[in-house]
């Protein structure tokens, strides 16, 4: 990884070994959007229930994407000493501070895909 940006500066997104880069490379996944726009609506989710609630997602995929929030600082991961464990997954309040960004892309996404739907099916110079 590269070297930590200090607070208050911006980071280079043209450089590949920039922290920002890489932190926006991390959660600019539809995965990452997916789980904390349903951990944010629903609360503490166990992996199986958050499973269900995003079609589509490998049990695979899912774990990893889990992995790398709980190590981002976004979620917090809570396991129950059963056998077989439960895992529980909920939002920081960090990552509740990543909600209100990502419902803003979700919301142009909606108001928009109509125009984008027509440029992609519009030959010609746009």
């Amino acid at each position: 990884m590269g070297d930590l940006v200090p607070q208050g500066r911006r980071g280079d997104l043209f450089d590949p070994g920039c922290p920002t880069r890489q932190l926006l490379d991390r959660i600019g996944g539809k995965w990452v959007a997916m789980v904390i726009t349903v951990l944010a609506e629903q609360g503490e989710l166990r992996f199986a229930e958050l499973e269900r609630r995003m079609p589509g997602v490998s049990h695979k995929m899912l774990s990893s994407t889990l992995q790398q929030l709980v190590a981002d600082g976004l979620l917090a991961r809570r396991v129950e000493p059963v056998v077989p464990p439960r895992v529980h997954y909920q939002l920081t309040s960090l990552g509740r501070s990543l909600e209100a960004p990502l419902a803003a892309i979700r919301e142009w996404a909606e108001a928009h895909m109509a125009e984008v739907d027509l440029a992609r099916t519009t030959p010609g110079p746009r």
